[in-house]
Parts: C-alpha cells; structure tokens; sequence
C-alpha cells in the first residue's frame, strides 16, 4: 500500500468514513425489506438442493443440475442457521454480500490506500445489489466471489511472507470459488498467473516458483476432489459428471462467438444502467492504472484481474444479468484507482477542494438508489417482483407450494411440468423426477429427446399425487427446432390418470387463482399454470 498523503489526517477522512457506513446502513436497510422477495428459480434451484442435501440426499440423485454443488452446499450450511424459507437464503445472501463488501475494502486498502478501499467496498455494495445484475436474488455469483477475494488477499502478501501453507490455502479459497460455479476457474487461473509473476518479480529460481505454483493448484484442487469421493462415494458420480461435464459442454458452445458479442454489446446497456457513473469512475481508474506512477504497483494486478473477471462472465457467451456479479469487484476496485488519483491532485493543488470527491462520488453512488426507488423501497414485494422477473410465477409458485404442502403428505411426491424448482423447496415436498428444470429438454441438443424420455419414465414409476404444468414459455424456453414429444404425452398422460382440480391465470395486470376449480372453468390465460391431483 501506499504512503498515506496528508489528507488522510484530515476532516474529509472523516467524511469518506461516513459515506461508508451511510451507504452499508442503506443497502443493509433495502436488503432487509426484500428478505421476503419470492425466489425466482436458480435460487429454488439452489434452495431445493440445499434442503435434500440437509436431508441427507446427495446432490445430482432427486435434483439434477449442470452446475457444481458448491452453491447448493452453502445454501444448506445458511438455510441451517437462517430456516429454509425465502427469508433464510436471502438472510444468508446478506451476510455473504458484508462479507464481501469487508474483503473488498481491504484488498483496495492494501493495493491503494484507505479511501480506495472505501471507494471498492461502497461501490460494490451499490453495484450488487442493483437489479440491473440481479443482486437481490442470492445467484452463485455471490458466492464464486466471496472465497476468490479472501484467496486473492492472501496471495497479495509479500512473496517473503507467503509461506506454502498460506499458498496452498489461497488456492483451496480459489478452488472453493470453482467448486460454486465452473466459471470460477479463470479466477483459479488468474491466481496462478499472479502468483507466478509475483515470484518471478522477487527473484525466486525456477524450482521454487514451480514448487509454489503446483503447492496453489494442489489447493485449488482439494475442494472439487473430495466433492468427487464425497459423490462417487454415494452413488451418484455418474449423475455428476453427465450433468456437470458431458451436457455442459454442449451448452456452453451453442452460441458462436460473433452472436455472442452482439449479445455482450446488447446487455450492457442494460446492466450499467443508472449505475453510470461508477462504471465511468472505473473506466477512468483503468487508465489511471497505466499513466499514474502512484498506481503502477499494483497496475498489473489490477488489469489482471479486470481481464479474468471479464472472461469469468463470458462462458458460453449468454451474459445473463447476475453474471456480471463476478466483475463487481473489478469494477469497483478501478473505481477506487479513480477517487484516489483526484483525491490525491486535487489536494496538492488546494486544501479546499478535498470535499469534491467526496461529495460528487456520493451523488454517484445516490443516483442508482434514487433512480430505483420504487423497487428498494416503495412497490410491495410482489410489485417488487414484477419489476424484476416480469411475469414469471415466482410469486405464483409460494401460493401453489402452499396448496400442495396442504393437499399431501411428507411421503407424497410431486411432479412440476417446467422450470419452477422453487415449488418443490417452498412445499417441501420431494419431486417425482430429477429434471427441475426443463429448458434442457427443448434445446436442440443430442440429449435433448433422452432427457424427455427420462423425465417422462421417472414419472410414470414415481406416480405423483400431484402434477403442476406449467403453460409458460419463460418456463421451457421452446423454440421452432424444440422436440415438443413431452407436451403431447402430457395431454395424454393427465387426462388419463389426474383430475384437474387448479388453475392459475398469469397476465401483466395480475394473477387469478382458481383451486379448487370452480364448477364453471374459467378461460386459461396465454400464460397459466394448471394442477392435477392423480384420480383414485
């Protein structure tokens, strides 16, 4: 860290403290009055996995998903502190998002100096929690960060004081961060990279550097292995590796490269939003990084990772909204390069301007907030919703899960028809089939017509008491190359063997709920969700 200039000694330090806890009091204060937010679906996803695994049921057996279990597991680990209710996870995100906002503000102190760490910390405390990424809903991205950063300032120690114990535990951290979602490893990457230059800038020989270096993958590794032997060792391995490794892959290289930059120039708009100013501070802090002599310390650090973090959001090439949570940090950090660069001249030039900054990086901060007031802190929660997930049935899905958990018992199944894993969590109720989500079914891959034909087979056999189809294609996502077999052996299948007894009708204007349903059925909706319960 640098020398801390004289300002530091004054009133204005004062000022960046209280700016600090300003906005930690605010985003703490709208994070607690979303804590009944619904879950929309990778956090039911998550939520759902996390309740099985508190159950003793091992991920990948009652719940199949393409990500590793690492976000699953902290579900659990929080859901057993916080309860398995909406207002656990998001209790649990919370305590995730300080710990975060802690570790950023001092990796900025160490690699700036004490108002570039408040600059990190209370930016990213804005930027994650903006809907523009999804921030309120408690995404994996959350977690692939916390352990990174944690890693990340153990490796920033001095090479003298990095002793093999402290690299291996660093890389354990890094692989803590794969272990919750396979972008993580460009972070894993990235540390190594680091690691590597740092001790070819100290002077080690080849045989040290090398000896450090496999001691950082070793520990990057242990995470992932024993979730391995932990998995082969209940039997679902397999399972694993199909979903994790085999389908993946062909997920991740579905879109070509040029559709996906027209999608990443699409987006961002979107996700920079009325947050503007922060990412033009961190765009001036990126050329700060390279012209500023007081920066160039720990310019290529900071490079290296905006780079890392970039390419960490780009697997795939689909750069949903919650997958810039793992460039935040960056962001913010080169926000802080900004702030302290014109702190720095503009009190070598006059005493009395040390306040701008302060004053003109608060009105930065205030605008997001301000800009969606309705959403932190005006609309219901379900308004809140809708401002954030449009019409999908996440709020629909708490009143249906109600329903189900009246209707059945804890030895019942239940079958949805869609991507509503969150039903199966908020009724606590176990599936009749692995597949909780249904997007894989539709998608013009070779497994496509197989995963249908298991889904239907696990049905058949599990004989749920109830059925939930879901009517919406935010719920299948199908296109015009989708094989739609599994819509007409559900036409087939529930006329046969259930009897109607729910319908829910989902439009911009609200929701109307019908179970039991009514002597005279109302017309379905474009978009609505229809129950069966089986016939004796």
């Amino acid at each position: 860290m640098e020398n801390e200039p004289a300002i530091y000694k004054r009133p204005s330090r004062a000022g960046w403290w209280v700016l600090l806890a300003a906005t930690l009091a605010l985003v703490v204060i709208v994070r607690i009055r979303l804590l009944g937010l619904p879950l929309e679906r990778d956090e039911g996803e998550y939520a759902y996995a996390g309740q099985l695994m508190l159950q003793g049921i091992p991920p990948y057996k009652l719940a199949y998903s393409m990500k590793f279990p690492g976000t699953a597991a902290a579900y659990a680990l929080l859901m057993s502190i916080f309860g398995q209710s909406i207002a656990g996870v998001h209790l649990g995100l919370l305590i995730v998002n300080l710990a975060t906002i802690g570790l950023l503000f001092f990796l900025g102190r160490r690699l700036l100096n004490e108002i570039g760490g408040i600059v990190a910390a209370t930016s990213y405390a804005v930027l994650s929690v903006t809907p523009y990424v999804l921030g309120v809903a408690a995404h994996a991205t959350h977690f692939v960060v916390l352990p990174v950063l944690a890693g990340v300032l153990l490796l920033l120690r001095p090479p003298d004081r990095r002793s093999k114990k402290i690299i291996f535990t660093s890389g354990t951290l890094f692989g803590l961060g794969l272990l919750m979602k396979q972008p993580g490893l460009l972070f894993v990457v990235f540390g190594a990279v680091y690691l590597l230059g740092s001790d070819w800038r100290a002077h080690l020989n080849f045989g040290q550097i090398l000896l450090r270096n496999i001691t950082f993958f070793c520990g990057a590794a242990v995470p992932l292995a024993v979730t391995c032997l932990v998995l082969w060792w209940a039997g679902v391995f397999q399972e694993f590796w199909f979903w994790t490794v085999v389908y993946a892959q062909h997920y991740g290289t579905r879109v070509s490269v040029s559709y996906g930059i027209r999608v990443f120039l699409d987006c961002m708009p979107s996700v920079i939003e009325a947050a503007w100013p922060i990412w033009i501070l961190a765009g001036l802090g990126s050329v700060s990084c390279a012209l500023d002599k007081n920066h160039r310390s720990a310019a290529g650090f900071l490079i290296g990772l905006l780079l890392f973090s970039l390419l960490a959001v780009c697997p795939g090439f689909y750069f949903r909204p919650h997958y810039f949570i793992l460039l935040l940090p960056a962001i913010s950090l080169m926000a802080g390069v900004a702030l302290t660069t014109t702190a720095n001249f503009l009190n070598a030039h006059s005493r009395m301007l040390r306040f701008i900054p302060i004053l003109l990086f608060g009105a930065g901060l205030g605008w997001p907030v301000w800009t969606e007031k309705d959403f932190f802190f005006q609309g219901s929660l379900v308004e809140a919703c809708r401002m954030l997930n449009g019409t999908n049935p996440f709020p629909e899905s708490v009143k249906i899960a109600e329903f189900l958990r009246e209707q059945t018992t804890e030895k019942d199944t239940v079958a949805v028809l869609g991507s509503e894993p969150q039903i199966y969590f908020y009724s606590q109720r176990h599936s009749a089939t692995g597949y909780i989500y249904t997007y894989g079914l539709m998608e013009p891959q070779p497994y496509a017509h197989r995963m249908q034909q298991e889904m239907i087979q696990e049905i058949e056999a599990a004989r749920p008491m109830y059925l939930v189809l879901v009517m919406q294609n935010k719920s299948w996502l199908a296109g015009p190359d989708s094989d739609l077999s599994i819509f007409r052996w559900a036409g087939k299948y529930c006329d046969a063997n259930y009897d109607e007894v729910g319908l829910i009708n989902i439009d911009e204007s609200g929701t109307d709920y019908y179970f039991p349903v009514p002597p005279k059925l109302p017309k379905p909706t474009s978009d609505h969700i229809l129950i069966y319960r089986r016939k004796s």
